[in-house]
């Protein structure tokens, strides 16, 4: 599956720790914007990431599903560049 996932987290430290988790498992592509394909292991590890690192109180954190025809539709505005195109599983 290919994702996006991006957070608003308030403290340093915990932005920090959950950016440090995320880069581990996805591309960063902005500062607070990661994506990439992942597999169904890793989304958990990035949600249990998710729940232990922020405060659920005051920061958020977003997984956005991209099919591949969004990923081809995705515009890039200003600085940034395109992740090299990943092929699709497909089950015969």
């Amino acid at each position: 599956m290919y994702l996006v996932v991006c957070y608003d987290v308030v403290s340093d430290r915990r932005r920090r720790r959950l950016s440090d988790r995320l880069e581990k498992l996805v591309v960063r592509v902005q500062k607070s914007v990661f994506e990439g394909r992942i597999q169904p292991r890793n989304l958990e590890k990035i949600r249990k990431a998710a729940i232990r690192e922020i405060d659920l109180e005051t920061d958020g954190v977003r997984i956005y599903f991209l099919c591949k025809r969004c990923r081809q539709a995705t515009e890039i505005i200003g600085t940034g560049t395109a992740l090299p195109g990943v092929e699709e599983d497909v089950v015969v």
